[in-house]
């Protein structure tokens, strides 16, 4: 192995060792062969130090977008749960972090929800919302606590050209570590200079410390490759396929997933489905006079620029994709998942804010699952409630609707925790009451 490992791991343990230790060390850890090589060469180093030098600690912070690859997010977990018990056995300070979107910010809130066309160069709204917001806010934290911190990356040269131009352009001569766009922050890449050949046989000859092997991660590259003749023998003459990239399924910035494509044409055919919504997004997002409403988010319309989906588009979205997620559940794996209860109730309130009462994500739900959601049961509590406001508006039963709606927008913005916008929310229940009635003016019912 001509990859300088003792050289690697001593400058691993100089920088750990620093007068500075009371800074903490927050690693990036995704899965993928970079990050692995990264923890690995840092678990190793460390746990060559004497006990009473371990102090600093080291958290893997994780970012988990909600819609990672399904198969990919089941082995991160699983070698999360393995390097949070090593750890303890192990007793070194690495601490896992795993970090969410909030509620609101999620693929499908967002999309779903709110009706964002689905992400393209143009117009790529996901990527803040999703990887680099939530880790923000945990290195803030961070930094807020300690002062400064140092955001160890497996980012290496020789992934491209564009990269290897990045963090030449970032580095300061001399110096190991480089700055950071946040402002008390560093970042230290101990692998930069790894060539990829150096890095698949050190991963294939030398098992993780957390328990194990490496096998499995391999296989998911090899799969994850469309070429025919893939291998993972690494030689002058073989190219290598750890060129696979994973990364969110729902992606349609790249015009194909060729990471999902590879995994299905090497066996995994219940993601087929998976793809096919995938591809109907892309169409939803480029057909927008059958798919997207003219009006603008902000309610003007401009010429040549289209708005959000249509209430019945976001619909048909939820209902495939609640579809594909019962049929993998009843057909593979039960526990795979992909909106959560929480996500669910996030949309349907989305929805109201939206003004969009038409459409049930209990009623999608139910015309799927044979379980009904606790929302639906939940409609027979308020019956009494229901009951009532009839009997006060029984002059004018149109009124006791209206009211239902408004108090639908209070428990929506209680749920999403803001009161931003209540009053635009409002204003949208009672124009579209207007509409509906066919009134001309606002004053007849707000008096």
């Amino acid at each position: 192995m001509s990859l300088n490992l003792p050289y690697i791991e001593a400058e691993l343990q100089d920088q750990y060792l620093m007068a500075d230790n009371n800074r903490p060390w927050i690693l990036g850890f995704s899965g993928g062969k970079d990050s692995t090589m990264l923890l690995q060469l840092a678990w190793r180093s460390i746990a060559k130090l004497p006990a009473e030098a371990r102090h600093r600690p080291v958290y893997v912070v994780c970012n988990d977008t909600k819609v990672e690859n399904p198969r990919i997010a089941q082995f991160v977990e699983r070698q999360l749960q393995r390097i949070e018990a090593a750890a303890r056995q192990q007793d070194l300070p690495f601490i896992v972090q795993r970090t969410l979107p909030q509620l609101q910010e999620t693929f499908w809130a967002k999309l779903i929800g709110l009706g964002y066309p689905a992400p393209d160069t143009r117009f790529r709204w996901c990527t803040d919302r999703l990887k680099i917001n939530p880790t923000t806010r945990f290195i803030q934290g961070k930094i807020s606590s300690a002062g400064e911190v140092i955001i160890l990356l497996g980012t290496r040269e020789a992934e491209s050209a564009k990269r290897a131009q990045s963090m030449k352009k970032h580095a300061i001569h001399g110096q190991r570590l480089r700055k950071h766009v946040l402002p008390n922050a560093a970042v230290f890449a101990p692998i930069r200079d790894v060539q990829t050949p150096e890095l698949w046989q050190y991963l294939s000859q030398v098992a993780p410390p957390w328990g194990g092997s490496h096998k499995e991660l391999i296989t998911l590259y090899r799969n994850a490759s469309v070429d025919e003749d893939c291998p993972l023998v690494i030689d002058t003459q073989s190219a290598s396929c750890g060129k696979s990239r994973f990364g969110c399924w729902v992606c349609t910035v790249v015009a194909r997933d060729k990471s999902m494509e590879g995994l299905i044409q090497n066996g995994e055919t219940w993601m087929e489905p998976l793809a096919d919504l995938r591809n109907f997004l892309i169409e939803a997002r480029d057909t927008p006079a059958t798919y997207r409403q003219k009006e603008l988010r902000r309610g003007y319309v401009r010429e040549e620029a289209w708005g959000p989906y249509l209430a019945e588009t976001r619909a048909e979205i939820l209902r495939r994709l609640l579809q594909a997620q019962y049929n993998i559940q009843q057909e593979v794996d039960e526990s795979m998942s992909f909106l959560s209860y929480q996500d669910l109730v996030t949309i349907q309130a989305l929805w109201h804010r939206d003004g969009l009462f038409s459409h049930s994500v209990a009623g999608i739900y139910n015309s799927i699952y044979p379980v009904a959601m606790p929302e639906a049961t939940q409609r027979s509590r308020s019956h009494e409630q229901h009951e009532l406001l009839q009997e006060v508006c029984a002059d004018a039963p149109e009124h006791a609707v209206l009211i239902e709606q408004v108090m639908q927008v209070m428990k929506t913005k209680s749920l999403l925790k803001t009161r931003r916008g209540l009053d635009t929310s409002i204003e949208a229940v009672l124009d579209n009451y207007l509409k509906e009635q066919g009134q001309a003016g606002r004053k007849q019912i707000t008096g």
